[in-house]
């Protein structure tokens, strides 16, 4: 657990400066990406001193122009107006597999380079071969496995969180977290059945889900959102939203969530109570919902908080982790996070932390803020997790002065 309470203020101006930065480059990413993505992994593989047949060479070449144009045109139409499925599956796939190339082209490409130039293997033509095979051998395994990663049920992530400010009866209160299921273009009906299966083996008091459900919709989405309807706790079932929502019409995703017996925390709070004891569990909308243009839609903490014994402990969902500047300012004991994906593919991490203050599991903030970020149990995109693995959280929440009996 890294303990930030010391630096916070210099922290606080750092990440802004990482934030102004991270904005002027997302300017220029849609127009330079694409090229680096497929022009590197080119000219790594095929013009690095290989001297392929010319018929394999320009093969190779015209795959990697395919891929070129193909990806964005594929994109645009799976995401933009049209929402042509197919399409965004083509894309984000197409992303995801030129992504692990470009860095694995980069990084193993010069080094097994370096490697077999100081031990003199071969001639020069023979060590550009064996890098070109290297580099393809290395990401086809690393999609596979990344593929399979992504579609399977997360495995359960154990996490027991002290907040000094619980009372004794509810000391072992258990919380499960599922986050960013990202319902999408590829079905995942029966992948959501078993997920919310398995948080039922959890016997949690509370579950919680904190945004992101799905890309598109929630009329488009409903049949692999269902499931979500069976899930079971024994205080209640809690949703805030997360920034995917305002891009496929918000209101309707909390309509659903109402509907299938959820309580979305729109800015509010519920009064959790067991062995004479209080947990304050509070929610707000995404920090995008301002911006989307929806009525009543923002984040709000203070409303979220309106009325509240400002004594009794406070567990936010917030969806994003950088959230938790107003939340340790407002003297929260633990915010749950999604957003991150942990990542997702690697080396993505590196600029996600450009953007946010964590990156997956527990970390503190201020003088009594800990902050939960879940690497998220679905994936957004290309179909891929790798070296990120998806996960559902059971956070077990414990006091300092445990009961003298156990609480049920």
């Amino acid at each position: 657990m890294t303990d930030t309470s010391d630096t916070h203020p210099v922290e606080g101006e750092a990440h802004v400066q990482r934030q102004s930065r991270l904005q002027r480059l997302m300017r220029y990413v849609p127009l330079i990406a694409p090229v680096l993505l497929f022009a590197v992994p080119c000219w790594v593989l095929l013009y690095g001193g290989q001297n392929w047949p010319l018929p394999a060479a320009l093969l190779g070449t015209a795959l990697f122009v395919l891929g070129l144009v193909g990806m964005p045109f594929a994109m645009a139409r799976g995401h933009g107006r049209r929402q042509q499925d197919r399409a965004a599956i083509i894309g984000d796939t197409l992303l995801g597999a030129s992504w692990v190339l470009f860095t694995w082209s980069v990084l193993l490409g010069l080094l097994l380079r370096l490697i077999l130039t100081a031990a003199d293997v071969g001639e020069s033509q023979d060590r550009a071969r064996i890098v070109t095979w290297a580099v393809l051998g290395v990401t086809a395994v690393l999609l596979g496995w990344g593929y399979a990663e992504a579609r399977r049920v997360p495995r359960v992530r154990r996490v027991e969180v002290r907040l000094p400010r619980l009372g004794p009866g509810l000391d072992g209160f258990r919380v499960a977290l599922i986050t960013d299921t990202h319902y999408g273009p590829l079905d995942r009906a029966r992948w959501s059945a078993r997920v919310c299966e398995t948080v039922n083996t959890l016997e949690a008091d509370l579950v919680c889900h904190t945004g992101d459900i799905a890309d598109g919709t929630a009329e488009r989405r409903r049949a692999q959102a269902a499931p979500l309807g069976t899930v079971r706790a024994t205080r209640a079932r809690v949703y805030v939203t997360g920034n995917h929502e305002y891009y496929s019409e918000a209101q309707g995703w909390v309509d659903l969530m109402d509907e299938l017996g959820w309580q979305p925390l729109r800015n509010r709070h519920l009064l959790l109570e067991r062995g004479g004891d209080t947990l304050v569990v509070a929610g707000v909308d995404d920090v995008t919902a301002e911006s989307s243009g929806l009525a009543g839609h923002r984040a709000h903490l203070a409303g979220a908080l309106h009325g509240t014994d400002p004594d009794l402990p406070v567990l936010l969902l917030a969806h994003q982790p950088k959230f938790v500047d107003q939340a340790a300012a407002a003297g929260i004991d633990l915010q749950l996070s999604g957003h991150t994906h942990g990542g997702q593919i690697w080396p993505f991490h590196h600029l996600v932390r450009l953007d946010q203050p964590a990156l997956a599991g527990l970390s503190h903030h201020g003088t009594r803020t800990l902050l939960y970020t879940s690497r998220g149990t679905g994936f957004w995109g290309p179909p891929f997790r790798v070296f990120a693995p998806s996960e559902i959280t059971l956070l077990v929440l414990r006091s300092p002065h445990p009961p003298t009996s156990p609480q049920h």
